[in-house]
């Protein structure tokens, strides 16, 4: 079962995520948005699987770098264009399994999140 985890080298919570997959011995591949990339069918698929609220991070500094009226007037596919422009607009990480994906890894879910990409 292939499994990757998408995200940045940099992010506390991706470095948290990857070092409990690490522990637990889970065999999966690591994508960094910054150095691999994204393409806009990734990010479409995502949008499309858990919504646009889910797999945007409208919360970090990239956005609220973004000017005003390009975030609040952009629609769907101009928000996805962005987030492979700027990768860090992605909510972090983005654990994909089989097609399947999660985003996020808050404490209080994180041994739930584990279980599932084993």
């Amino acid at each position: 079962m292939p499994r990757t985890l998408y995200g940045i080298k940099q992010c506390d919570t991706v470095r948290r995520a990857r070092k409990d997959l690490d522990d637990a011995g889970v065999d999966y591949r690591f994508h960094d948005f910054r150095v691999d990339g994204l393409e806009p069918e990734q990010v479409r698929g995502w949008v499309d699987a858990v919504g646009i609220d889910t797999v945007l991070n409208r919360r970090g500094t990239t956005w609220r770098q973004l000017k005003s009226d390009v975030a609040e007037n952009a629609d769907e596919t101009t928000l996805i264009d962005l987030m492979v422009e700027h990768p860090t607009l992605i909510k972090r990480p983005v654990f994909e399994r089989d097609g399947d994906i999660r985003i996020g890894y808050a404490s209080k879910n994180a041994h739930d999140t584990l279980n599932w990409f084993r």
